[in-house]
């Protein structure tokens, strides 16, 4: 194991986003996170903002295809579009070098790549929806909505276009609770997990 290459799966308010950062700064490596869907511009053509309003979300419907075009001219829907781009640009990062990638199905674009560790977080509502309150502003009710929203939009997205289960242990090499460990605890965890992956 030449690079050091680690996809970030999360459940929403388990802090993934945070480990993620974390583990890059301790291995000195890039964090991608929105900076994907800049790259994911530049290289495809396609506006950064088309991005935004579809990143992680399911748009797979017959419906939805044929109104932003579309299979009754025979085109490529737009949805699927913006994945093709991400996939690509995932893959070309995880070549030029190390690094860490949140989300997007990143586990699926390198499933071929030797170098890559796939790791999902996870933790239990309470803990979510105390990150959501401190983190951002949000009383208990809006987080237990945005979270059980926000997963079900995760889910749909992978399920579709990997064909593998979003937040099942066998999708990953490592499922980690952060409700249990804390951030820092889960970003040590998963460090000498890799680094043991790499002997």
């Amino acid at each position: 194991m030449d690079k050091i290459i680690i996809t970030i799966g999360r459940q929403y308010g388990s802090g993934g986003k945070e480990i993620g950062e974390k583990l890059a700064k301790e291995f000195g490596i890039p964090f991608y996170d929105k900076e994907l869907l800049t790259e994911a511009a530049k290289k495809s053509g396609i506006c950064k903002e088309m991005f935004e309003p579809h990143d992680e979300k399911p748009t797979n419907s017959f419906l939805y295809s044929l109104v932003v075009g579309s299979y009754a001219s025979g085109t490529t829907p737009l949805n699927h579009k913006l994945f093709l781009a991400q996939f690509e640009t995932i893959k070309e990062i995880a070549e030029k070098g190390s690094c860490v990638i949140l989300g997007r199905c990143a586990d699926y674009a390198l499933e071929d790549n030797p170098n890559t560790v796939n790791v999902f977080i996870h933790a239990d509502m309470e803990t979510r929806i105390s990150r959501g309150i401190e983190y951002y502003g949000l009383d208990a009710k809006k987080a237990e909505d945005i979270i059980i929203k926000t997963d079900k939009q995760r889910s749909s997205y992978y399920n579709f276009y990997s064909g593998k289960k979003w937040a099942e242990a066998e999708s990953y090499d490592l499922s980690i609770n952060s409700g249990k460990l804390g951030i820092d605890k889960s970003v040590k965890l998963i460090k000498a997990f890799v680094e043991m992956a790499r002997k």
